[in-house]
């Protein structure tokens, strides 16, 4: 049971905040469509969280979605340092989103086949509307990737920067083995194969370099509570509200 808590914790935070981050595009994109587009994968990633704290809650007496959303500190969270960094720019946010998005589509797809019925129904539902998430990731990856000079240059730079971050996606949870032999999920290691069978094929193909990554284990650590310098603020600017009115209704 606490194998699988922790990856549904893992899959749940990684969720809230890659969306609080989608969400601080709304407003500013670089064209108004962009600014549709994250405002609704925004939507969708908290949809998706609020769905795995509810799990949680239902299955594992953990407390209610909004208290692990909101009422949490840094340390407690288990999500991958990739989500926490802030937006950037759009080449960063737009890196960020493709190697995110293809992790969670090929988690997804591997949960399918889950023995835990309520996992694989769930991940029925969320491969249907990470689809579209993966089209827009990889239309404008091509699109950049391919297209001026310029827009070549920022996209291999931001590639450069993201990739070692995305690596730490795949850092291994608490008692992984028992969720292997349980036919639960297929682990880590099955996850970042078929992440890579996908991403660098895809990369070639939007005339952009993989990067060789010395030290794989660099933004490690986030699955394990050790989070960056950006987390606890992001936290404390989300809880804002909750925490000036505790256990009041909204």
């Amino acid at each position: 049971m606490e194998a699988l808590k922790d990856l549904l914790f893992r899959m749940a935070d990684d969720e809230l905040i890659i969306g609080h981050r989608h969400a601080e595009w709304t407003g500013i994109g670089p064209i108004l469509e962009e600014d549709l587009a994250f405002s609704s994968m925004a939507q969708d990633k908290l949809g998706h969280a609020q769905a795995l704290y509810g799990l949680l809650h239902k299955e594992y007496g953990t407390a209610d979605p909004d208290n692990l959303a909101f009422l949490r500190n840094a340390a407690d969270f288990r999500c991958c340092q990739l989500v926490e960094f802030p937006i950037g720019e759009y080449d960063f946010t737009l890196l960020r989103h493709y190697l995110f998005d293809i992790a969670e589509w090929c988690r997804y797809e591997m949960l399918l086949e889950s023995s835990v019925p309520a996992l694989a129904t769930f991940a029925h539902k969320i491969k249907g509307e990470l689809k579209y998430h993966v089209l827009h990731a990889e239309t404008w990856m091509k699109t950049l990737g391919k297209g001026t000079e310029e827009s070549h240059a920022r996209m291999q730079q931001a590639l450069q920067e993201v990739y070692p971050m995305a690596l730490a996606i795949f850092e291994p949870g608490l008692e992984e083995q028992e969720l292997i032999e349980a036919k639960i999920f297929g682990g880590e290691a099955a996850l970042q194969q078929r992440w890579e069978d996908r991403v660098k094929p895809f990369l070639t193909a939007s005339g952009l370099q993989c990067p060789e990554v010395k030290d794989p284990a660099r933004f490690a650590g986030g699955r394990r509570g050790f989070h960056t310098e950006y987390l606890q603020p992001l936290l404390t600017e989300m809880s804002e509200v909750i925490r000036s009115e505790p256990g009041a209704s909204w």
